[in-house]
């Protein structure tokens, strides 16, 4: 109970103090403190207002005193990603008061977030769509030199307005780059590292202590198509107070499954870009334009065409006016 009251003690602080400077980012924002959009170890987002033109923006404060900042980290990595289709903008750094603050696109809901409301059952399209656009968005990020290290559903979210049929790709605090960009010099192999990311979507190679490259961004890309396309992984719910026990039991599983096994039920294509991206070399490119193809292919097995304006959640939208115009 007292932890529990410490932190709602923080967190009625941190009000106080986003009230009292109510405008961040040089008095150009205003922060709603109401408007609490995410939190977590890095600290909170909120959504907050460009005073001059009145449009809504993602506020994201970092305590200034936390043991490993990261904000300052993202937003370059974000300003690299400017000119890619599919990346959020970012308008602003500043250390002000206590905080590091950025500024940024106020985005729409993550998948994974959506997946949850939908029970977890998307329609194979929808599945195969979020895909295509994501193997996009990564194909940008490497071009940049840069990997992500922690793709799961949550890092990818829709955007707002008329922009819910696109995919943005999110939260770069893990990324790291592979190549230099000046030389073209790949970083070297090397082992005995700790597993970076989320376990779930983790690479065999990184659950074995494997320096991450491209490949690894490719393997977790089809872990996270086969939990959308069946809504669970065979790993997931393994319950131990162990983080690396249980690191190690999801590490083994991944090893031993077969692919047959692991995409049972699904188009054989998913079988052929996971075993792909494990056939990959440390240095080796990915061909994006053959995964693409697979995904495409997928959408061809089923009669479907690429039709952004049938991801699920456009189509419930619709239903949900039709309904609402029928009353």
């Amino acid at each position: 109970m007292n932890a529990l009251k410490d932190e709602e003690s923080v967190e009625r602080k941190e009000d106080q103090d986003n009230k009292k400077s109510g405008v961040p980012g040089k008095n150009n924002y205003s922060i709603n403190p109401k408007k609490l959009l995410g939190k977590g170890s890095f600290g909170r987002i909120y959504a907050g207002t460009n005073k001059t033109t009145g449009e809504e923006v993602a506020i994201k404060l970092e305590p200034i005193d936390t043991d490993q900042p990261q904000l300052i980290y993202e937003y370059k990595i974000y300003k690299l990603l400017q000119d890619g289709y599919g990346f959020p903008r970012v308008y602003e750094f500043s250390r002000e008061s206590k905080y590091n603050i950025l500024i940024m696109d106020l985005l729409g809901s993550s998948i994974e977030s959506i997946f949850n409301k939908f029970q977890k059952k998307f329609t194979l399209l929808t599945c195969i769509m979020i895909m295509d656009q994501i193997v996009q968005r990564i194909e940008f990020l490497h071009s940049k030199n840069l990997l992500h290290r922690d793709i799961k559903p949550d890092n990818f979210l829709i955007g707002r307005g008329n922009k819910k049929n696109t995919i943005y790709a999110i939260d770069f605090g893990l990324s790291k780059k592979y190549r230099d960009s000046k030389s073209g010099l790949h970083i070297p192999y090397r082992d005995g590292k700790d597993l970076t990311g989320t376990a779930r979507y983790a690479s065999i190679n990184t659950h074995l202590g494997v320096e991450q490259s491209r490949r690894d961004d490719i393997e977790s890309l089809g872990y996270m198509m086969i939990y959308l396309m069946k809504g669970h992984l065979p790993w997931q719910g393994m319950v131990n107070s162990n983080p690396k026990k249980k690191y190690d039991r999801i590490k083994k599983l991944k090893m031993d499954i077969k692919l047959t096994e692991l995409c049972h039920g699904l188009p054989k294509e998913c079988i052929k870009f996971i075993q792909y991206a494990r056939d990959m070399k440390f240095e080796d490119k990915p061909n994006y334009t053959y995964l693409r193809s697979l995904l495409k292919k997928m959408a061809t097995r089923i009669g479907q065409k690429m039709d952004t304006s049938k991801f699920d959640w456009i189509v419930a939208e619709i239903k949900e006016k039709e309904t609402e115009n029928n009353k």
